[in-house]
């Protein structure tokens, strides 16, 4: 059994670093160690904390997003607004952390009071995904830090450099070692870490297959706060709209941006019979006109490399065995070098399929399908067991509130990418895509439990009902009750 990870370039194949597999249950025993210390810690210190964590990024900026680009593959200029979310999480955060968990008086009674406080859970385990290596897993651990919480990170086996990398930086901030810590390792040392007794709360991003595996794994155990962050099958409606140039560039933006590797991109554009010949032939330029290249390319390239060669792989089988079954490519898939994970995006017209699978295709693979009127579309767009994001681009005023209203995601954007959520609100679907604890501004609720408190400065009551005058005779035998007993 290997006992290193290491982690190659997508775009160049060459090995960027390596470390040792950690050791899961002497991590989380140095957490819970380091606990109660930094839960005592009061809030103002922690937020100063993470707030020099803020700088110490802001210091390494730019050799940050090169580490990004390097080890995903993506594109300098999309890793470089990666560092910039990871940096404003913080003061996210903060807000979040005062509004949804401050403290709160809940009355003004003479003779003391009522209120409401939060604590931390303990010891959280947070697991990253690739896609978004430091912006994903640093939305969970900025607001389990700022509760009170001590964290163990395992970051994707395919991007352990940037976690690393990430941690540090907490480090240098003065965080202690112990309260956040990096743990490196694959499948094994996640299960591990799940199934910790010493672990109070699981917080992950990634597939909804392995999401599902730690919901059935903790099904017994309540006690421990499990969030999940996953996929979606995201449907992309387009109505009438004259614009369809701005169409074709919010589908692009939906669908390819980060090669496809968002939670949130686009699965299948869903095309009113009135705007498909009119925007087919728009996106289509649009799209063979999307430069793939290396993340340092000059001219940057709209998109990178999906993350290895065996995502490629299944990417193009996908794409084949949807046209064996009835699909047409539009823009057909094409491996843009036999040795590394180049794929470009591709268009595939699936109206005609008997059945669609309801599968998340991570990466820039974009099903089209073609529907008489928005009714049929938004019956279609609802066929998935997934529920994070959709859009409507075009249609009236009336028409988007008929969609927001029908359409079942926890995202739902009119006439902008499937992928643009505020920072300002919720992130999270139903279905497949979540458990209902949303990520972004709601972090926070799952970071810290609610503690009600009734609290007088001296023990004073009385009893005023369902007594008597003198002492109540005992029932007769009762000493010899006692005795037998």
């Amino acid at each position: 059994m290997a006992d290193h990870i290491i982690s190659h370039e997508p775009a160049t194949g060459a090995e960027l670093w390596r470390g040792r597999i950690g050791d899961v249950g002497e991590a989380v025993e140095r957490a819970r160690a380091a606990a109660p210390a930094w839960a005592r810690e009061p809030h103002t210190r922690r937020i100063e904390l993470v707030r020099r964590f803020a700088n110490q990024v802001r210091k390494q900026a730019e050799p940050f997003a090169e580490l990004i680009a390097r080890e995903t593959g993506k594109p300098l200029w999309e890793a470089r607004t990666e560092v910039d979310a990871v940096i404003a999480k913080v003061e996210i955060s903060v807000k979040a952390y005062s509004e949804r968990t401050g403290a709160k008086k809940l009355d003004s009674a003479l003779q003391g009071h009522a209120g409401l406080r939060h604590k931390p859970h303990g010891v959280m385990a947070v697991l990253g995904p690739y896609n978004f290596p430091a912006h994903l897993p640093n939305g969970h651990i900025v607001p389990a830090l700022i509760a009170g919480n001590a964290v163990v990170f395992k970051p994707s086996e395919k991007t352990p450099a940037v976690g690393h990398f990430l941690v540090q930086c907490f480090h240098a901030a003065r965080i202690p070692a112990d309260v956040i810590q990096c743990v490196t390792g694959g499948p094994r040392e996640g299960k591990a870490l799940v199934e910790h007794p010493g672990i109070d709360g699981v917080l992950f991003t990634g597939s909804a297959r392995a999401g599902i595996a730690i919901n059935r794994r903790l099904a017994d155990n309540p006690g421990k706060i499990v969030a999940l962050e996953m996929g979606g099958n995201n449907p992309l409606v387009v109505a009438d709209t004259p614009l369809v140039d701005d169409a074709a560039a919010l589908i692009v933006q939906s669908a390819f941006t980060t090669a496809g590797q968002r939670c949130t991109a686009a699965r299948r554009l869903i095309v009113v019979d009135a705007m498909y010949d009119r925007l087919i032939p728009a996106l289509t330029t649009l799209t063979k006109r999307l430069i793939v290249g290396e993340p340092f390319a000059d001219p940057q390239p709209f998109m990178g490399p999906v993350i290895d060669n065996a995502t490629a792989d299944l990417l193009t089988e996908s794409h084949e065995v949807l046209v064996s079954r009835g699909g047409k490519p539009i823009v057909p898939i094409i491996r843009l070098q036999p040795d590394r994970p180049f794929l470009s995006p591709a268009l595939l017209d699936t109206t005609d399929l008997a059945e669609r699978p309801d599968i998340e295709l991570f990466g820039p693979l974009l099903q089209v399908i073609r529907v008489a009127d928005l009714e049929q579309a938004i019956t279609v767009a609802n066929d998935t067991r997934y529920g994070l994001s959709a859009a409507l681009i075009g249609g009236s005023p009336e028409e988007y509130d008929r969609f927001w209203a029908e359409i079942r995601a926890g995202i739902i954007n009119w006439n902008r990418p499937t992928t643009g959520a505020s920072s300002a609100a919720p992130f999270g679907g139903i279905g497949l895509s979540g458990n209902h604890r949303p990520a972004a501004y709601y972090a926070a609720d799952y970071c810290a439990y609610p503690v009600a408190s009734n609290a007088v400065e001296q023990p004073r009551s009385t009893l005023g009902i369902g007594l008597s005058d003198a002492e109540v005779a005992p029932p007769p035998g009762w000493r010899k009750t006692v005795r037998d007993t």
